[in-house]
């Protein structure tokens, strides 16, 4: 098997992720995934279609990561890493697109208007 390269995006955050056959090994910006991602939640989203399919020790995951911030750059991963499983086996497919592994989510940041604050909030009035 050669190395799958698939890419994963959420908000502003792109992560490219390259699956080898190995041993497990998972390593964000050469960067241990524990060390890249320091809490505990992150670190089940990036390796939840992993444990979801059954592959956690089957192959060496290497990923660049950038933009946004850890969660949506966690996301990302997790998408990329989704497509990657679907492409190496078909089967994967079933388990993943149930619990929404495989859809893109299109949610971003709403855009700042001129006369304004922010996106949606005003300048304060005054009547007098």
């Amino acid at each position: 098997m050669e190395v799958i390269h698939k890419i994963g995006r959420r908000k502003t955050a792109v992560a490219r992720v390259y699956v080898s056959p190995g041993s497990g090994n998972i390593s964000v910006n050469s960067k241990d995934v524990k060390d890249y991602f320091a809490t505990g939640t992150l670190q089940y989203k990036v390796r939840q279609p992993l444990t979801l399919t059954g592959n956690d020790e089957s192959f060496d995951i290497k990923v660049n990561v950038y933009g946004g911030g850890i969660t949506g750059q966690a996301e990302a991963i997790r998408l990329a890493l989704s497509r990657a499983l679907v492409e190496l086996d078909e089967e994967n497919k079933s388990t993943l697109k149930p619990e929404g592994l495989l859809t893109r989510d299109a949610r971003m940041v709403e855009r700042k208007k001129y006369g304004q604050k922010k996106a949606r909030k005003k300048f304060q009035f005054s009547k007098r």
